[in-house]
């Protein structure tokens, strides 16, 4: 059966140690620690801790890569993705999800791919470089223009890696066939961010079957093609207004993994 995980970013704002008692209640089969302000997810300690006391192995860490974690573990990106391995590493994770160079960060972006197949060779953990979506740059009277952040695009098959995390709300915000990308990523396909989205220029993580993408037919094509990798939901349940209601959204996107896994 294909691992079905939840990211600590679907209890945000909620820290780390919802996630993993939420995935222990609920019956995920582990969970993706993803990195940054939140203190107890910059602590490997913590989270083993965490791990143990609930019961949930850690698939997989995701860098802290995000604009609001630029100086979480390092101001340096290249040192931030070292040790986002190296806790993998100690979390027994399998996986480390990243997200392609900034435009402004050349140095980095220069020496990316080399640095992604050196971690991966050295460790045995697979780097999974995340498709992302252009973002639109106002221009004001309300025209705007869209605009890419990183380089050398969006898609990391332009590059080409050894592993690939399919983030399925990013392709809907990039209006990209979802489908068409994931049979690209082809057996580089390691890692799937299960979210739903309408199309949207934005980042929506909808609950999985509330939009528009082919979330249900992902799921069976992974199942028919050997998917060996891991899904985790990434989903966005910030606007519950209650613990119970949060559950309700986290029970809801498992079962719809369940049921199309």
């Amino acid at each position: 059966m294909i691992p079905v995980g939840l990211s600590t970013a679907a209890v945000w704002p909620q820290p780390a140690g919802a996630a993993f008692r939420a995935a222990a209640d609920l019956g995920y089969d582990g969970v993706e620690v993803m990195v940054w302000a939140d203190p107890v997810s910059q602590d490997v300690g913590a989270v083993r801790r965490l791990s143990g006391a609930t019961g949930v192995p850690v698939l997989a860490v995701h860098a802290p890569c995000l604009l609001i974690s630029q100086r979480v573990w390092s101001p340096d990106p290249a040192e931030r993705l070292r040790r986002s391995v190296r806790a993998a590493q100690d979390l027994g994770a399998r996986t480390v999800v990243v997200h392609p160079p900034f435009v402004w960060q050349r140095r980095y972006a220069d020496g990316f791919a080399d640095l992604v197949a050196e971690l991966e060779d050295g460790s045995g953990v697979a780097v999974a470089v995340e498709n992302m979506f252009p973002v639109r740059r106002p221009l004001g009277r309300g025209r705007s223009v869209q605009v890419t952040a990183f380089r050398p695009s969006t898609d990391p098959t332009d590059v080409g890696h050894r592993n690939y995390t399919l983030d399925v709300s990013h392709a809907s915000a990039a209006h990209v066939d979802t489908m068409e990308l994931a049979k690209r990523m082809g057996d580089g396909l390691s890692h799937v961010h299960l979210a739903d989205g309408t199309g949207l220029p934005k980042d929506e993580h909808l609950i999985p079957g509330r939009g528009s993408e082919p979330c249900a037919e992902l799921c069976g094509w992974l199942v028919r093609s050997g998917f060996s990798g891991q899904v985790v939901l990434e989903v966005n349940t910030r606007k519950a207004r209650t613990a119970a209601e949060r559950r309700e959204l986290l029970a809801e996107s498992l079962l719809f993994a369940r049921l199309h896994l």
